[in-house]
């Protein structure tokens, strides 16, 4: 078959012979795996964040979890739709000039990999800024942040993730097939235009941009709550901001580790484009890594909770640190009582009884 003779087969340039296969039965395999255990380890995320938010509705802690939640939803919705498209091209032996004639499911698939790739670093950053006016502007944040104005930025949010996902297919570039045929994307090989690059540098600008945000939201957020630790012993009020910041930073270090390969990748060949055996298995290991974030973003809410923390404390201080531990709290204890007997001793009734004493030894 002419591929070039066929107007609907904008997106099939990369069909040809190339190094960058996969195994049929492994990667199938595989693939279903991964969405199983996201769908699962979304759901139950999901189902743990609504629980809390009907819990602190009226809180502060509200605003962060109806992002979270935007977060876990959109992740799993990124395990239903590309995870159902990757299984289905692995089962039809990646044939994809016999059901994708005229290029529309690669176009779905390429829009669903920018739109679920994006939004996610996106909402990882707006919860950063969202708890860094919290901590920082709490006057502000009870006033301004509340359940509709975050609802406003989710779908602002959304919505600028699905502009810049359709972004080629309104200026009618097709999204292309990549070289090992699983998946579509930014045309990646042979890029020459400017718009091409434009594209590659544009989402790979935001992600890193998002990312960069995150860091120094979170750090101006963790240096703040400790100040206000070392200066007031008051713990009241404070543990969910720690708890939420641990969650935050669980959250940001996943999506370096997970998207930064990817990006970069994306980045470089928009630059400067590498040799097309060499960009494939980049790009494969990158997208393999990134794929990750997904699944891992779910547990960041079901392991680092509240109580799973003091458990995780209670079992580490039973298995090594109970003498260490115990004598810390002796210690403070100990100091506890010495402040009391100062403050005992320094208190108007405690002057009056010792100046008493020599009273009543002399009436005697």
């Amino acid at each position: 078959m002419n591929s070039s003779k066929s107007p609907g087969l904008a997106g099939f340039g990369i069909l040809r012979n190339t190094t960058c296969h996969t195994e049929k039965k492994i990667s199938v395999f595989f693939s279903i795996i991964f969405m199983t255990v996201g769908i699962l380890s979304n759901s139950l995320a999901i189902a743990i964040l609504m629980k809390a938010y009907q819990r602190f509705r009226q809180k502060s802690k509200a605003s962060f979890l109806l992002l979270a939640s935007g977060l876990v939803i959109t992740d799993l919705f990124g395990h239903l739709i590309n995870g159902a498209i990757a299984v289905f091209v692995y089962a039809s032996d990646k044939d994809w000039i016999r059901f994708n004639q005229s290029n529309i499911l690669c176009s779905v698939f390429g829009i669903c990999m920018v739109f679920f790739g994006l939004c996610p670093i996106f909402l990882g950053s707006v919860m950063a800024v969202e708890r860094c006016i919290g901590v920082t502007k709490p006057i502000f944040h009870s006033t301004k942040m509340t359940s509709k104005h975050v609802k406003m930025m989710l779908t602002m949010v959304c919505l600028f993730a699905v502009l810049i996902a359709l972004l080629p297919i309104l200026r009618f570039r097709a999204y292309q097939i990549q070289a090992s045929r699983t998946w579509c994307f930014y045309k990646t090989e042979h890029v020459e235009d400017w718009e091409d690059r434009f594209y590659l540098l544009l989402f790979s600008c935001l992600g890193l941009l998002a990312l960069a945000i995150s860091f120094l939201c979170n750090a101006v957020t963790g240096v703040t709550l400790l100040r206000v630790k070392f200066r007031s012993q008051q713990r009241q009020g404070r543990s969910h901001h720690f708890e939420m910041i641990i969650q935050l930073l669980a959250i940001m270090c996943v999506s370096c580790i997970c998207w930064s390969p990817f990006l970069v990748t994306m980045a470089r060949i928009g630059i400067n484009e590498s040799s097309s055996e060499d960009t494939c298995e980049t790009i494969l290991f990158a997208l393999r890594m990134a794929t990750w974030n997904q699944i891992l973003d779910p547990w960041v809410y079901i392991l680092l909770r509240k109580a799973v923390l003091k458990n995780l404390y209670k079992i580490t201080r039973g298995c090594c640190g109970v003498h260490i531990i115990n004598l810390h709290m002796w210690e403070l204890s100990s100091i506890k009582n010495s402040l009391k007997v100062a403050a005992i001793s320094e208190s108007p009734v405690s002057s009056n009884q010792i100046n008493l004493q020599p009273l009543s030894s002399t009436g005697q």
